[in-house]
C-alpha cells in the first residue's frame, strides 16, 4: 500500500524549468511542503521520491493526517 502510494503521489507530481538556472522544479499539489530541484529531470524526480518518502514517514509517526492520493489512503492502526 506503501508503494502505491508513493506512485500514485509521483505520477501527480507536476515539473518546470526554473529560467533563471536552468534547474527542473518540482511539486506533488497536495502535499504542502514537497518540492525538490535538480540539474536533470531525473535528478529532480529522485529527490522528489526521497522528500515525498520522508515526509510521509514523519507525519506517520507523528500521526498526522496524510493526504488521499486517488483512491488510495494510507492509515496507520494504532499500536496496542
Amino acid at each position: 500500500m506503501f508503494t502505491k502510494y508513493i506512485e500514485e503521489a509521483m505520477n501527480r507530481a507536476q515539473y518546470e524549468i526554473l529560467p533563471d538556472d536552468k534547474l527542473f522544479y518540482a511539486e506533488i499539489p497536495g502535499c504542502d511542503g514537497i518540492w525538490a530541484t535538480g540539474s536533470t529531470l531525473e535528478t529532480c524526480r529522485r529527490e522528489l521520491q526521497e522528500v515525498l518518502e520522508e515526509w510521509l514517514m514523519f507525519r506517520i509517526a507523528n500521526h498526522m493526517p496524510v493526504p488521499v492520493m486517488g483512491d488510495i489512503t494510507l492509515t496507520i492502526p494504532e499500536a496496542v
